[in-house]
């Protein structure tokens, strides 16, 4: 923090060793002088100057080094981050205070009052239960607490209750190269298998070329045959909202292992429940998407589906026109939802997220409901489970 001011000391020709720059490091540490300029300026000139002849040319390089500093005061509360201040007025809501708390009482009544606060509010407000503001009980805002709100000027998710986003989010894609930590998905996942022999000749087939070679009267008669390969179509969706940043890891194992198992795999992305469109790649997400009626048309009805999410969202977010958590959607998650699992009869869902926490969510429920219980853990059991549901 001050190796300039050290080094200012030395071009100014003040004879100033390490030792006695590690002495005054010392002394601030243990707190010798205050928040006070007088007070720092007396200790570093006793630990720095060792002969009174150079006391002139250490006021002057003191005296530019650290010009204004005076201006701010013996007050050290001047210098708290006003990060700190938020942070620590989130931590004063004991949980009861928090149970205190009430929603505004459902979706059109939040984009309601949504609406007539952009036309009242013209300053900023902090820590308050009304308005657009930060750190309060407000339901519109950020780095407060709500119940149910819109997120407004937030870097990331904390309590993970907002009905919607109102800022741009980007996500990375999942890696497809991830090292396995054990075989274990690769194993589950080959349950999924139905072989067949498709395609150029390419391969050699060893029993034919015997057969026929012993029916020729010794004369070599080589015959080839397709390569045989999993015959099996697979459509993978992946939730990549925010509630999934706890499940990466998982999410990335288990998409590295179903790219290495099969060869007719097609992914696509979605942010907590399926809509009018979905992307694949999640960096263009923006400006590349498929619509749903596409796919719908260009995978034929012999694709399984899977899904891929905890199905931990707003209820709004299935059952709401307009509910999704980023944009407006003309039509509720749910009805999109029936479309694909109508086009695809053999589907399942995923959820990495611990079976012991699903009926905290009423989301989960919903899903689960809309797939007639076909909802699985993300667990080697689970997987199991899963594949053999596919099969039928």
């Amino acid at each position: 923090m001050f190796v300039s001011f050290f080094q200012a000391l030395r071009r100014a020709g003040v004879p100033v060793a390490l030792t006695e720059y590690l002495t005054l490091l010392s002394a601030l540490r243990a707190g010798v002088c205050g928040y006070s300029a007088d007070e720092f300026y007396y200790l570093s000139r006793s630990c720095l100057v060792k002969d009174e002849r150079h006391l002139d040319k250490f006021d002057r390089v003191f005296g530019e080094t650290f010009k204004g500093v005076e201006a701010l005061g013996d007050d050290p509360q001047t210098e708290i981050p006003a990060e700190w201040l938020r942070k620590l007025a989130e931590q004063l809501l004991s949980p009861e205070e928090l149970a205190q708390i009430k929603a505004l009482g459902g979706f059109e009544a939040l984009m309601k009052r949504l609406r007539e606060l952009l036309a009242e509010q013209h300053e900023r407000h902090e820590g308050g239960s009304r308005f657009i503001g930060t750190a309060g009980t407000s339901p519109f805002g950020a780095h407060g607490y709500n119940p149910e709100g819109i997120r407004i000027g937030q870097d990331r998710s904390r309590h993970r209750r907002a009905v919607k986003v109102w800022d741009r989010r980007e996500f990375r894609n999942l890696d497809d190269s991830v090292e396995l930590g054990t075989r274990n998905i690769q194993l589950a996942l080959r349950r999924l298998r139905r072989f067949a022999r498709q395609g150029a000749a390419t391969q050699l087939d060893l029993d034919g070329t015997v057969a026929a070679t012993a029916r020729n009267a010794g004369y070599l008669d080589l015959h080839m045959e397709p390569e045989r390969h999993n015959a099996v179509k697979v459509l993978l969706l992946l939730d990549i909202g925010g509630s999934m940043d706890d499940h990466v890891q998982a999410c990335a194992e288990l998409f590295s292992a179903a790219r290495s198992e099969f060869k007719h795999l097609y992914h696509f992305y979605f942010h907590n429940c399926v809509y009018e469109s979905l992307w694949r790649d999640n960096t263009r997400r923006y400006v590349e998407r498929t619509p749903v009626p596409e796919l719908l048309r260009t995978y034929s009805s012999d694709y399984k589906l899977i899904f891929i999410g905890d199905a931990a969202m707003s209820p709004y977010e299935l059952a709401q026109r307009g509910g999704s958590v980023e944009h407006w959607n003309e039509e509720p998650g749910q009805v999109w939802m029936e479309r694909l699992l109508a086009a695809y009869p053999h589907a399942v869902w995923l959820n990495p997220l611990a079976e012991a926490y699903w009926p905290h969510y009423q989301s989960v429920g919903m899903v689960g409901k809309l797939l007639s219980g076909r909802m699985f853990p993300l667990t080697l059991h689970g997987l199991d489970a899963a594949m053999h549901e596919l099969n039928h």
